[in-house]
């Protein structure tokens, strides 16, 4: 079975539940709960990687989560992946520089929102993912729009996401707050589905608050992971 690396702290809260999940996964995959996956964790800082992003540092922040995937192939992972959307800024450069294959959480996305059929999208996350075109890239290149929310709503989603889901709280003003955004994008950008595009969006906003199809990247992204351990 090939063992997983995973990196983690960014941040925290989402790590936990991708522990949490890839256990579960992995249990009801194998169909008893008397078995546990062994993997690897290196959590990183979250803190430096959005400030290395927010400065343009897209070499350090290269060198970073590459130094920190070697990491992890040193003490034997056979793969590895990046527990949140917004380091996938520089995925592809990563996966350049190491040994091991990556599962990209934007590739795996990508392949969830074809599956459905989907052409117009809308993407909520941190400002830098809204901001880059690296999750907007292979919609784009596919004949998909995505579609974020105005400026001054991705200030107040990346504000939130930093200051409150990062930290673990889920306050019900913001989640009403992130569902009037959604409403908007819906009947103003006639958007077809929502990409939960940060691992702590899942904890704020649940499939059965809205009526459009919500795209969580943590579920996809473990649900690859865990396959890949059998593959």
């Amino acid at each position: 079975m090939k063992k997983l690396g995973l990196i983690g702290g960014l941040g925290p809260e989402s790590t936990v539940e991708y522990y949490q999940k890839i256990i579960s996964k992995y249990q009801e995959r194998v169909g008893t709960k008397e078995d546990l996956p062994e993997f690897l964790i290196n959590s990183i800082n979250m803190y430096k990687v959005f400030e290395l992003i927010d400065s343009n540092q897209i070499n350090g922040l290269t060198d970073y989560l590459t130094d920190a995937v070697k990491k992890l192939e040193q003490i034997g992972a056979d793969y590895a992946a990046i527990s949140a959307n917004t380091p996938h800024i520089v995925f592809d450069q990563v996966q350049e520089r190491v040994q091991i294959p990556m599962i990209s959480i934007v590739e795996e996305t990508y392949q969830a929102v074809q599956e459905k059929g989907l052409q117009r999208i809308g993407l909520l996350g941190t400002k830098f993912t809204m901001e880059h075109d690296f999750f907007k890239t292979p919609f784009s290149e596919n004949d998909k729009t995505i579609v974020v929310p105005t400026a001054s709503e991705q200030s107040y989603i990346h504000e939130k996401i930093v200051k409150e889901l990062e930290n673990g709280i889920v306050n019900e003003q913001t989640k009403a707050d992130y569902i009037d955004i959604i409403n908007r994008m819906i009947d103003e950008k006639n958007v077809e589905g929502i990409i939960l595009g940060c691992t702590e969006l899942p904890m704020i906003l649940k499939d059965d608050d809205l009526d459009i199809l919500l795209f969580n990247t943590t579920e996809i992204h473990i649900s690859k992971i865990v396959e890949t351990m059998f593959n």
